[in-house]
Protein backbone atom coordinates (compact mmCIF):
# COMPACT_ATOMS: atom_id res chain seq x y z
CA UNK A 1 0.00 0.00 0.00
CA UNK A 2 2.88 2.50 0.55
CA UNK A 3 3.14 4.94 3.55
CA UNK A 4 0.62 7.53 2.54
CA UNK A 5 -2.89 8.30 3.12
CA UNK A 6 -5.50 5.74 3.26
CA UNK A 7 -8.39 5.54 0.63
CA UNK A 8 -11.43 3.01 0.17
CA UNK A 9 -10.68 2.05 -2.76
CA UNK A 10 -6.68 0.85 -1.59
CA UNK A 11 -8.09 -0.29 1.59
CA UNK A 12 -10.85 -2.62 -0.66
CA UNK A 13 -7.69 -3.93 -2.94
CA UNK A 14 -5.22 -4.41 -0.23
CA UNK A 15 -6.75 -4.71 3.58
CA UNK A 16 -10.13 -6.02 2.83
CA UNK A 17 -9.06 -9.37 1.48
CA UNK A 18 -7.25 -9.96 5.00
CA UNK A 19 -10.79 -9.50 6.78
CA UNK A 20 -12.48 -12.15 4.39
CA UNK A 21 -14.88 -13.98 7.53
CA UNK A 22 -15.73 -10.74 9.20
CA UNK A 23 -16.80 -9.24 5.39
CA UNK A 24 -19.34 -12.35 4.78
CA UNK A 25 -21.90 -10.56 5.42
CA UNK A 26 -24.10 -7.83 4.11
CA UNK A 27 -24.43 -6.10 7.92
CA UNK A 28 -22.87 -3.13 8.52
CA UNK A 29 -20.96 -3.27 11.81
CA UNK A 30 -20.51 0.36 13.29
CA UNK A 31 -19.39 -1.23 17.38
CA UNK A 32 -15.77 -1.07 16.27
CA UNK A 33 -15.22 0.77 19.95
CA UNK A 34 -16.62 -2.32 21.53
CA UNK A 35 -15.75 -5.76 19.69
CA UNK A 36 -12.95 -4.93 17.32
CA UNK A 37 -13.46 -6.54 13.65
CA UNK A 38 -10.41 -9.56 13.75
CA UNK A 39 -8.52 -10.80 10.76
CA UNK A 40 -8.42 -13.83 9.30
CA UNK A 41 -5.23 -14.80 10.69
CA UNK A 42 -6.47 -14.57 14.53
CA UNK A 43 -7.88 -18.47 13.44
CA UNK A 44 -5.01 -19.08 12.44
CA UNK A 45 -2.67 -17.55 15.55
CA UNK A 46 -5.19 -19.68 17.77
CA UNK A 47 -4.77 -23.02 15.99
CA UNK A 48 -1.20 -22.34 16.51
CA UNK A 49 -1.08 -22.09 20.30
CA UNK A 50 -3.53 -25.26 20.51
CA UNK A 51 -1.27 -27.25 18.18
CA UNK A 52 1.75 -26.65 20.64
CA UNK A 53 -0.26 -28.37 23.52
CA UNK A 54 -1.12 -31.43 20.35
CA UNK A 55 2.73 -31.85 19.33
CA UNK A 56 4.58 -30.86 22.48
CA UNK A 57 2.41 -31.25 25.66
CA UNK A 58 4.09 -29.52 28.60
CA UNK A 59 7.12 -28.82 26.82
CA UNK A 60 4.57 -25.94 24.73
CA UNK A 61 5.28 -24.23 27.70
CA UNK A 62 8.65 -22.62 26.37
CA UNK A 63 6.63 -21.50 23.33
CA UNK A 64 3.55 -19.84 24.98
CA UNK A 65 6.14 -17.83 27.05
CA UNK A 66 7.55 -16.44 23.96
CA UNK A 67 4.44 -15.72 23.12
CA UNK A 68 4.04 -13.62 26.11
CA UNK A 69 6.84 -12.03 25.82
CA UNK A 70 6.33 -10.94 21.93
CA UNK A 71 2.75 -9.60 23.35
CA UNK A 72 4.31 -7.60 25.64
CA UNK A 73 7.00 -6.03 23.13
CA UNK A 74 3.98 -5.31 21.23
CA UNK A 75 2.04 -3.60 23.76
CA UNK A 76 5.42 -1.38 24.81
CA UNK A 77 5.43 -0.15 21.43
CA UNK A 78 1.71 1.00 20.99
CA UNK A 79 2.08 2.81 24.49
CA UNK A 80 5.45 3.87 23.90
CA UNK A 81 6.85 1.98 27.55
CA UNK A 82 10.26 2.52 28.47
CA UNK A 83 10.71 -1.48 28.77
CA UNK A 84 8.61 -4.87 28.01
CA UNK A 85 8.27 -6.08 31.08
CA UNK A 86 6.97 -2.78 31.92
CA UNK A 87 3.97 -4.52 30.86
CA UNK A 88 1.93 -6.73 32.65
CA UNK A 89 -0.68 -9.12 31.62
CA UNK A 90 -3.83 -9.22 32.68
CA UNK A 91 -7.02 -10.74 31.69
CA UNK A 92 -9.20 -7.42 32.37
CA UNK A 93 -8.00 -3.66 32.71
CA UNK A 94 -10.27 -4.06 36.13
CA UNK A 95 -7.48 -7.19 37.11
CA UNK A 96 -4.27 -4.17 36.94
CA UNK A 97 -6.60 -1.91 39.03
CA UNK A 98 -7.19 -4.14 41.37
CA UNK A 99 -3.59 -5.03 41.41
CA UNK A 100 -2.95 -1.20 41.73
CA UNK A 101 -5.05 -0.62 44.99
CA UNK A 102 -3.86 -3.38 46.52
CA UNK A 103 -0.30 -2.29 46.32
CA UNK A 104 -1.11 0.79 47.32
CA UNK A 105 -1.87 -0.46 51.01
CA UNK A 106 -4.84 -0.26 53.20
CA UNK A 107 -7.31 1.88 52.44
CA UNK A 108 -6.03 4.13 49.44
CA UNK A 109 -7.14 7.25 48.85
CA UNK A 110 -8.83 7.57 45.40
CA UNK A 111 -9.78 10.22 43.01
CA UNK A 112 -11.90 9.36 40.09
CA UNK A 113 -14.52 10.64 37.55
CA UNK A 114 -17.60 9.89 37.10
CA UNK A 115 -17.07 8.92 33.38
CA UNK A 116 -15.05 5.76 34.25
CA UNK A 117 -16.44 2.38 32.54
CA UNK A 118 -17.44 -0.38 34.81
CA UNK A 119 -14.39 -2.12 34.74
CA UNK A 120 -13.00 0.58 37.03
CA UNK A 121 -16.75 1.92 38.62
CA UNK A 122 -17.81 -1.28 39.54
CA UNK A 123 -14.40 -2.05 41.53
CA UNK A 124 -13.88 1.37 43.34
CA UNK A 125 -17.13 1.58 44.75
CA UNK A 126 -16.88 -2.03 45.96
CA UNK A 127 -14.05 -1.05 47.47
CA UNK A 128 -15.03 1.76 49.21
CA UNK A 129 -18.44 0.04 50.02
CA UNK A 130 -16.10 -2.55 51.90
CA UNK A 131 -13.68 -0.13 53.83
CA UNK A 132 -11.44 -1.42 51.73
CA UNK A 133 -10.68 2.34 49.74
CA UNK A 134 -11.85 5.95 50.19
CA UNK A 135 -12.96 7.06 47.17
CA UNK A 136 -13.69 11.02 45.90
CA UNK A 137 -15.89 11.40 42.35
CA UNK A 138 -15.33 14.13 40.09
CA UNK A 139 -18.35 15.50 38.00
CA UNK A 140 -18.35 16.44 34.80
CA UNK A 141 -18.96 20.33 33.77
CA UNK A 142 -21.67 21.78 32.11
CA UNK A 143 -20.65 20.82 28.64
CA UNK A 144 -20.78 17.36 30.38
CA UNK A 145 -17.02 17.06 29.79
CA UNK A 146 -14.46 16.67 32.02
CA UNK A 147 -11.52 18.60 33.41
CA UNK A 148 -8.13 17.87 33.95
CA UNK A 149 -7.91 21.43 36.07
CA UNK A 150 -10.75 19.53 38.66
CA UNK A 151 -8.54 16.53 38.53
CA UNK A 152 -5.53 18.67 39.30
CA UNK A 153 -7.27 20.20 42.21
CA UNK A 154 -8.68 17.24 43.89
CA UNK A 155 -4.85 16.05 43.36
CA UNK A 156 -3.23 18.84 45.44
CA UNK A 157 -5.87 18.31 48.52
CA UNK A 158 -4.10 14.83 49.16
CA UNK A 159 -4.60 11.49 47.41
CA UNK A 160 -3.08 8.33 46.82
CA UNK A 161 -4.29 7.52 43.71
CA UNK A 162 -6.40 9.34 40.32
CA UNK A 163 -7.50 7.27 38.00
CA UNK A 164 -8.59 9.04 34.72
CA UNK A 165 -9.47 7.80 31.22
CA UNK A 166 -7.62 8.82 28.58
CA UNK A 167 -10.69 9.01 25.93
CA UNK A 168 -14.71 8.58 27.93
CA UNK A 169 -16.41 5.60 26.71
CA UNK A 170 -19.71 7.39 26.87
CA UNK A 171 -18.81 10.44 24.78
CA UNK A 172 -15.54 9.98 22.98
CA UNK A 173 -13.98 12.70 24.53
CA UNK A 174 -9.83 12.74 24.68
CA UNK A 175 -9.19 14.41 28.32
CA UNK A 176 -6.27 16.22 27.36
CA UNK A 177 -3.03 17.70 29.87
CA UNK A 178 -2.44 14.31 31.42
CA UNK A 179 0.84 15.49 31.50
CA UNK A 180 0.54 17.94 33.56
CA UNK A 181 -2.00 16.06 36.23
CA UNK A 182 0.91 13.98 36.45
CA UNK A 183 3.18 16.61 37.91
CA UNK A 184 0.62 17.56 39.87
CA UNK A 185 0.33 14.16 41.13
CA UNK A 186 3.92 13.71 41.79
CA UNK A 187 4.05 17.01 43.08
CA UNK A 188 2.01 16.32 45.97
CA UNK A 189 2.63 12.34 46.47
CA UNK A 190 0.33 11.09 44.30
CA UNK A 191 0.23 8.41 41.50
CA UNK A 192 -1.73 8.49 38.30
CA UNK A 193 -3.31 5.33 36.85
CA UNK A 194 -4.59 5.97 33.20
CA UNK A 195 -7.16 3.73 31.50
CA UNK A 196 -6.32 3.84 27.86
CA UNK A 197 -8.52 0.83 26.87
CA UNK A 198 -10.67 3.82 24.30
CA UNK A 199 -6.99 5.51 23.24
CA UNK A 200 -4.62 2.63 22.27
CA UNK A 201 -4.46 1.84 18.50
CA UNK A 202 -6.96 5.36 18.15
CA UNK A 203 -4.55 7.81 19.24
CA UNK A 204 -1.01 7.94 19.61
CA UNK A 205 -0.27 7.29 23.19
CA UNK A 206 3.20 8.08 25.01
CA UNK A 207 2.99 6.70 28.13
CA UNK A 208 6.15 7.99 28.65
CA UNK A 209 5.70 11.61 28.19
CA UNK A 210 2.36 11.25 29.66
CA UNK A 211 4.18 10.90 32.98
CA UNK A 212 1.67 7.90 34.20
CA UNK A 213 2.42 5.79 36.84
CA UNK A 214 -0.03 3.14 36.08
CA UNK A 215 -1.52 2.35 32.70
CA UNK A 216 -4.74 -0.21 32.10
CA UNK A 217 -5.57 -1.44 28.56
CA UNK A 218 -6.88 -4.33 26.63
CA UNK A 219 -7.22 -5.66 23.29
CA UNK A 220 -10.99 -6.14 23.14
CA UNK A 221 -11.43 -3.17 20.75
CA UNK A 222 -9.60 -0.92 18.44
CA UNK A 223 -6.55 -3.85 18.48
CA UNK A 224 -8.54 -6.31 17.40
CA UNK A 225 -7.55 -9.42 19.47
CA UNK A 226 -10.91 -10.18 21.50
CA UNK A 227 -11.58 -10.79 24.87
CA UNK A 228 -8.93 -11.66 27.83
CA UNK A 229 -6.07 -10.15 26.29
CA UNK A 230 -5.65 -7.29 28.54
CA UNK A 231 -2.62 -5.76 30.00
CA UNK A 232 -1.31 -3.32 33.53
CA UNK A 233 1.57 -1.24 32.44
CA UNK A 234 3.74 0.00 35.53
CA UNK A 235 6.12 2.70 35.67
CA UNK A 236 9.87 1.96 35.83
CA UNK A 237 9.93 4.50 38.20
CA UNK A 238 6.81 2.60 40.61
CA UNK A 239 9.09 -0.42 40.19
CA UNK A 240 11.93 0.90 41.38
CA UNK A 241 9.87 2.69 44.04
CA UNK A 242 9.91 -0.69 46.35
CA UNK A 243 5.89 -0.72 45.37
CA UNK A 244 5.39 -4.66 46.15
CA UNK A 245 2.37 -6.55 44.70
CA UNK A 246 -0.36 -8.17 46.86
CA UNK A 247 -1.57 -9.67 43.22
CA UNK A 248 1.12 -11.79 42.87
CA UNK A 249 1.04 -16.13 42.16
CA UNK A 250 3.94 -18.31 41.30
CA UNK A 251 4.44 -17.43 37.82
CA UNK A 252 5.73 -14.11 39.61
CA UNK A 253 8.46 -16.05 41.59
CA UNK A 254 12.07 -16.13 41.07
CA UNK A 255 12.19 -19.33 39.85
CA UNK A 256 9.00 -20.35 39.25
CA UNK A 257 9.99 -24.11 38.06
CA UNK A 258 12.08 -24.60 40.98
CA UNK A 259 9.11 -25.16 43.54
CA UNK A 260 11.10 -24.03 46.45
CA UNK A 261 8.67 -23.61 49.87
CA UNK A 262 10.69 -20.96 51.76
CA UNK A 263 8.75 -18.66 54.15
CA UNK A 264 10.60 -15.59 52.79
CA UNK A 265 9.33 -15.08 48.76
CA UNK A 266 11.35 -13.88 46.35
CA UNK A 267 9.53 -12.29 43.25
CA UNK A 268 11.19 -11.79 39.82
CA UNK A 269 12.82 -8.23 39.02
CA UNK A 270 10.64 -5.27 37.43
CA UNK A 271 6.96 -6.00 36.42
CA UNK A 272 7.15 -9.48 36.34
CA UNK A 273 6.48 -9.28 40.08
CA UNK A 274 3.28 -8.25 39.24
CA UNK A 275 2.69 -11.71 37.13
CA UNK A 276 0.37 -14.19 38.73
CA UNK A 277 -0.24 -17.49 38.59
CA UNK A 278 -1.01 -20.00 35.79
CA UNK A 279 -2.18 -17.57 32.78
CA UNK A 280 -4.98 -18.28 29.77
CA UNK A 281 -2.43 -18.79 27.05
CA UNK A 282 -4.74 -18.28 24.47
CA UNK A 283 -5.05 -14.68 24.59
CA UNK A 284 -1.71 -13.83 23.88
CA UNK A 285 -2.29 -15.91 19.92
CA UNK A 286 -5.45 -14.48 20.07
CA UNK A 287 -4.10 -10.42 20.16
CA UNK A 288 -1.36 -11.22 17.74
CA UNK A 289 -2.78 -10.62 14.53
CA UNK A 290 -4.19 -7.20 16.12
CA UNK A 291 -1.44 -5.62 17.26
CA UNK A 292 0.67 -6.42 14.40
CA UNK A 293 -2.15 -5.01 11.81
CA UNK A 294 -2.02 -2.12 14.29
CA UNK A 295 1.62 -1.23 13.75
CA UNK A 296 2.33 -2.01 10.37
CA UNK A 297 -0.45 0.34 9.46
CA UNK A 298 0.42 3.18 12.11
CA UNK A 299 -2.01 5.23 14.32
CA UNK A 300 -1.49 8.18 12.98
CA UNK A 301 -2.32 7.02 9.66
CA UNK A 302 -5.20 4.99 11.06
CA UNK A 303 -6.06 8.14 12.97
CA UNK A 304 -6.22 10.30 9.74
CA UNK A 305 -8.69 8.32 8.31
CA UNK A 306 -10.95 7.55 10.67
CA UNK A 307 -11.08 11.59 11.05
CA UNK A 308 -12.03 12.00 7.74
CA UNK A 309 -14.86 8.56 8.29
CA UNK A 310 -16.59 10.28 11.40
CA UNK A 311 -16.43 13.87 9.57
CA UNK A 312 -18.24 11.83 6.93
CA UNK A 313 -20.66 10.44 8.83
CA UNK A 314 -21.57 13.16 11.63
CA UNK A 315 -22.06 15.31 8.17
CA UNK A 316 -24.31 12.38 6.78
CA UNK A 317 -26.55 12.31 10.29
CA UNK A 318 -27.12 16.71 9.88
CA UNK A 319 -27.98 15.69 6.59
CA UNK A 320 -31.01 13.64 8.09
CA UNK A 321 -31.39 15.95 10.80
CA UNK A 322 -29.40 14.76 13.92
CA UNK A 323 -27.47 17.31 15.18
CA UNK A 324 -26.78 16.47 18.90
CA UNK A 325 -23.87 15.08 18.08
CA UNK A 326 -19.97 15.27 19.67
CA UNK A 327 -17.09 13.10 17.85
CA UNK A 328 -15.29 13.55 14.55
CA UNK A 329 -12.33 15.97 15.53
CA UNK A 330 -9.12 15.86 17.13
CA UNK A 331 -10.75 16.83 20.87
CA UNK A 332 -12.34 12.78 20.10
CA UNK A 333 -11.81 9.47 20.11
CA UNK A 334 -12.85 6.74 17.33
CA UNK A 335 -16.63 6.95 17.70
CA UNK A 336 -19.80 9.40 17.38
CA UNK A 337 -21.86 10.04 20.78
CA UNK A 338 -25.28 10.46 19.34
CA UNK A 339 -27.64 12.34 22.49
CA UNK A 340 -31.01 11.06 21.81
CA UNK A 341 -33.96 9.90 23.49
CA UNK A 342 -34.52 6.09 24.04
CA UNK A 343 -31.19 4.79 22.16
CA UNK A 344 -31.30 1.44 22.91
CA UNK A 345 -35.12 1.24 21.02
CA UNK A 346 -32.72 2.54 18.14
CA UNK A 347 -30.37 0.08 18.82
CA UNK A 348 -32.66 -2.54 18.43
CA UNK A 349 -34.79 -1.44 15.75
CA UNK A 350 -30.99 -0.23 13.28
CA UNK A 351 -30.35 -4.67 14.33
CA UNK A 352 -33.69 -5.69 12.82
CA UNK A 353 -32.65 -3.97 9.62
CA UNK A 354 -28.83 -4.81 9.75
CA UNK A 355 -26.99 -1.91 11.32
CA UNK A 356 -25.03 -2.81 14.77
CA UNK A 357 -24.30 -0.10 16.94
CA UNK A 358 -24.61 0.08 20.91
CA UNK A 359 -26.08 2.74 23.71
CA UNK A 360 -24.51 3.88 26.92
CA UNK A 361 -26.81 6.04 28.98
CA UNK A 362 -28.48 8.61 26.60
CA UNK A 363 -25.72 8.14 24.09
CA UNK A 364 -25.90 6.02 20.71
CA UNK A 365 -22.29 5.42 19.66
CA UNK A 366 -20.82 4.73 16.22
CA UNK A 367 -17.81 3.64 15.46
CA UNK A 368 -16.76 2.96 11.51
CA UNK A 369 -13.20 1.20 10.95
CA UNK A 370 -11.20 0.91 8.25
CA UNK A 371 -13.37 -1.54 6.89
CA UNK A 372 -16.61 0.43 6.65
CA UNK A 373 -17.45 1.95 3.78
CA UNK A 374 -18.90 5.61 2.84
CA UNK A 375 -22.28 3.74 1.41
CA UNK A 376 -22.92 1.92 5.02
CA UNK A 377 -22.11 5.50 6.92
CA UNK A 378 -24.92 6.74 5.01
CA UNK A 379 -27.24 4.11 5.32
CA UNK A 380 -26.97 4.38 8.79
CA UNK A 381 -27.17 8.01 8.98
CA UNK A 382 -30.52 7.97 6.97
CA UNK A 383 -32.05 5.08 9.17
CA UNK A 384 -31.63 6.95 11.87
CA UNK A 385 -32.84 10.11 10.73
CA UNK A 386 -36.24 8.37 9.75
CA UNK A 387 -36.69 6.87 12.86
CA UNK A 388 -35.82 10.24 14.41
CA UNK A 389 -38.70 11.70 12.42
CA UNK A 390 -40.94 8.89 12.22
CA UNK A 391 -41.55 8.92 16.13
CA UNK A 392 -39.42 5.97 17.28
CA UNK A 393 -37.45 8.68 19.88
CA UNK A 394 -37.13 11.67 19.75
CA UNK A 395 -33.63 14.07 19.64
CA UNK A 396 -33.40 16.99 21.77
CA UNK A 397 -31.74 18.77 19.20
CA UNK A 398 -35.02 18.84 17.04
CA UNK A 399 -37.51 21.07 17.15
Amino acid sequence: MGAGPLSEEAIARHIAPLFTRVLATDRVYLANHSLGRPLDAMAEDVTDATSLWYSKMGEAWDDWLAEREAFRRRIARLIGAERPDCVVPKTAAGQGLRAVLNALGHRPRVVATRGEFDSTDVILKQYAALGRAEVRWVEPDAQREFDVEALIAEAERGTDLVVVSQVMYQTSQVVHGLERLAEACHAHGARLLVDAYHAVGVIPVDVRSMGADFMTGGSYKYLRGGPGAGYLYVSRTALESGLRPLDTGWFAKAEPMAFERDEAIRLKAGGDAFLEGTPPVLTWYQARSGQEFTLAMGVPRLREYGLRQLQALRGYLADAGIKDVTGGDPRHGAFLAVRIKNPREVVNRLADEGMDCDARGEWLRLCPDCLTSDAEMRRTAQAIGDMVHAGATTSESIA
